[in-house]
């Protein structure tokens, strides 16, 4: 998916001009406070690039499920407050509409060097049916279109797909680039031995990314509760696991397809009940006892993984292997998380595809020890899956 970056635009086209930028600012709020700055910090170096080329930057985005109408507890003024401590310069100034004429007159006469956030976009009843009218109305906020809000990409929404029909020109921004390049990377042309991890949930949610990934890595590791409904396909005890009892056919025809790509879990953490401290226990895959519950992956497990990612020169991780948010269960994740680190350390390219994989590298504290994390959940899986995201679809050709 090669599209034009803004390092392909002209210095015409940014000196003085107006340069719309959707970002990703859909952090967690506490107390009117942001809670989480990762994807604030991460479209930091493309404002700071438009800065220094002398545009005026707009910038809007989504934060939370306010659906289509104000709502305080969704306002982005606390994040207007962040960005301009984090900037630490430039004014940010805050505009408490998304569109219109006051919003649109606020852009017009921003000074150069400015930043403007506008309100959250899903204020506004059009943005996720993509209403064509409000689109035109986004791109009269601006001369030029920046998409670097990687983790809205595979949404067809007016601010991320619809816009870009009506502005021109429409470009990726330094972050998008980056998620491309990565993830793109990795799968069309992997250094091997190329390790993919997938864990969660659910096999339903990730089956697309299996199916999809299979033919191209030289190993997938599955973790977390889905390995429970490949072990019941296997004919195991599953206890009290979560398992997908219409997908266990599935896990079967999986299993005998991948041959020794397709590696599970050798031992899990079992315990009767899901709680921190929780008496638990390690057992053979094929020891769980009729009133437990696998709730992470085991110690023999870890190592066996873990010399499999050491060994790898590629290594995609999408989902964690246990239930990491609850100790001892997250002793699985954290030991993947450690191994992911070891394999950059060595070389490897390694790829953390956001949503859960992410948070739980960034709670061991080593999200900057490995090559990239992503900051797309549900876009990441779908450009795995090889689906086309609509935002990136809609910029312009390179």
């Amino acid at each position: 998916m090669n599209k034009k970056t803004i390092r392909d635009l002209r210095d015409d086209e940014l000196q003085g001009k107006r340069a719309l930028v959707r970002v990703d600012f859909n952090v967690p709020l506490e107390n009117g406070q942001v809670g989480d700055d990762t994807r604030i910090r991460a479209a930091l170096p493309t404002i700071h690039a438009l800065l220094e080329r002398g545009a005026r930057v707009i910038l809007m985005s989504h934060l939370g499920r306010p659906k289509g109408a104000p709502d305080d507890r969704y306002s982005l003024f606390p994040v207007a407050t962040h960005l301009a401590q984090l900037l630490e310069g430039p004014k940010v100034t805050f505009v408490r509409s998304t569109v219109g004429d006051y919003a649109r007159r606020t852009t017009e006469e921003a000074a150069l060097g400015a930043v403007v956030l506008l309100e959250n976009t899903r204020f506004l009843p059009g943005e996720e049916t993509n209403d064509d009218a409000l689109a035109r109305e986004m791109a009269q906020l601006g001369d030029v279109y920046v998409n670097d809000a990687f983790g809205a990409a595979h949404r067809a929404h007016a601010s991320t797909e619809g816009v870009a029909r009506h502005l021109r020109p429409a470009v990726a921004g330094l972050l998008m680039e980056k998620e491309l390049a990565y993830l793109g990377r990795a799968l069309a042309e992997p250094k091997r031995p190329f390790v993919a991890i997938l864990g969660g949930a659910k096999i339903s949610g990730k089956l697309d990314v299996i199916s999809a990934l299979l033919p191209k890595v030289d190993h997938m590791l599955i973790g977390g509760a889905m390995g429970n409904t490949f072990f019941r396909a296997m004919g195991l005890e599953t206890g009290k696991s979560l398992v997908e009892p219409d997908r266990v056919d599935l896990a079967r025809e999986l299993l005998a397809s991948a041959g020794d790509k397709l590696v599970l879990p050798s031992d899990a953490e079992v315990a009767t009940e899901l709680k921190e401290g929780a008496p638990s226990r390690t057992v053979a895959r094929d020891g769980v006892g009729a009133d437990e519950a696998m709730f992470d992956v085991g110690p023999r497990t870890v190592a066996e993984y873990g010399a499999l990612v050491r060994g790898a020169k590629t290594v995609l991780w999408n989902g964690p292997m246990g239930v990491f948010e609850t100790p001892p269960f997250d002793r699985g994740t954290l030991g993947v998380a450690h191994a992911l680190v070891d394999a950059t350390r060595a070389g490897a390219t390694t790829i953390v595809g956001g949503g859960d994989s992410a948070a739980a590298i960034a709670q061991a504290g080593l999200e900057d020890q490995v090559t990239h994390v992503s900051t797309g959940g549900g876009a990441s899986l779908e450009f795995l899956e090889g689906k086309e995201l609509p935002g990136v679809a809609a910029l312009d050709d390179a």
